[in-house]
């Protein structure tokens, strides 16, 4: 019988390290707009506007207008990151909010915990 000393015995190692993007969202307050950066790279938007005084002296009304994905990053969940970061900062903010949008009012009847920052 031949010696198999050179066949070196399997190592079983944990699943290889996955690349996570770098995340960043910004407030463009310029622009009136969310900026979602991945990698460095402008990849979607939330556009919002002020409203006219506030809503019974809690805080600002500001309308949220739009939700913009780039094309070739859609379906891959970032619009609801945005949008789930926005309604954070709202709620730091202590704004109240007008969906106008109609992402951001899929992403409020799926996630309830943000329904008390609409404005009534």
């Amino acid at each position: 019988m031949s010696d198999m000393s050179h066949i070196l015995p399997r190592r079983v190692h944990g699943p290889a390290p996955v690349d996570r993007p770098v995340v960043r969202i910004e407030d463009d307050v310029d622009r009136n707009r969310f900026d979602l950066f991945v990698d460095d790279e402008l990849v979607g938007i939330l556009g919002y506007r002020f409203g006219e005084g506030d809503d019974g002296g809690v805080g600002p009304v500001v309308a949220l207008m739009h939700t913009v994905v780039k094309e070739e990053y859609g379906d891959r969940g970032w619009a609801g990151v945005l949008v789930r970061a926005s309604l954070n900062t709202a709620r730091d903010r202590r704004w109240r909010i007008v969906p106008i949008c109609t992402y951001v009012r899929r992403y409020l009847a799926q996630h309830e915990e943000f329904l008390d920052l609409i404005a009534d």
